[in-house]
């Protein structure tokens, strides 16, 4: 029963997921999004978007991987794309949150979702890659269809997505191909500063 009372602890920990709000607004621009939702969402891209990943992928590992990416958040809180001055301290966060996190689970579960989490971060992988181009599509798909809300109100720059952006390509060519011309029209438009 320890394993049990250790796995139940866990999921519970990871109800506290759902309250870490986010910057992008959903579609209909009535909220921001939570963290929860937003694993939720990149879950379901990742299955029904496999086909444009730029190598085949084992979808369940990149689904694991997605649920999983920002469970460290629960302690780290969610570091705004665009924050300069919360991007230096991130990584320090994250990975002290991710010893306790995955900590609280038995031996072989803490190994593999630390790893799996480690994989994420790393962006090597098939998987990783795919992950990390969903985990920039997601975010730009919303904007857009909240008509720029949440790049309007922080003042983001055309050169900050690129720059952002840079590696997005590598799990997906199709998908970047998609998100720069949402890029563009934004731009054009006046959602996204130039």
């Amino acid at each position: 029963m320890e394993r049990l009372e250790q796995q139940m602890q866990f999921i519970l920990e990871l109800d506290k997921q759902k309250k870490i709000g986010r910057q992008t607004y959903l579609a209909d621009a009535s909220r921001k999004e939570g963290d929860a939702e937003h694993a939720w969402h990149m879950a379901i891209m990742a299955f029904l978007l496999a086909d444009y990943a730029n190598e085949k992928i084992d979808v369940l590992k990149t689904i694991k991987m997605i649920l999983l990416h920002d469970v460290v958040e629960i302690d780290a809180g969610d570091t705004y794309a665009y924050d300069v001055k919360g991007n230096q301290t991130k990584k320090d966060r994250e990975q002290k949150a991710a010893d306790r996190i995955y900590g609280m689970l038995p031996e072989d579960q803490k190994e593999e979702c630390r790893a799996l989490w480690e994989e994420f971060e790393a962006m090597e992988s098939p998987e990783a890659k795919f992950a990390n181009t969903l985990d920039k599509v997601q975010p730009a798909l919303l904007n857009h269809a909240s008509k720029g809300r949440s790049w309007k109100e922080h003042g983001v720059k055309k050169s900050q997505i690129m720059e952002r952006n840079v590696n997005t390509h590598q799990g997906s060519e199709v998908l970047w191909d998609y998100v720069k011309a949402i890029i563009e029209e934004n731009t054009k438009n006046g959602n996204i500063a130039e």
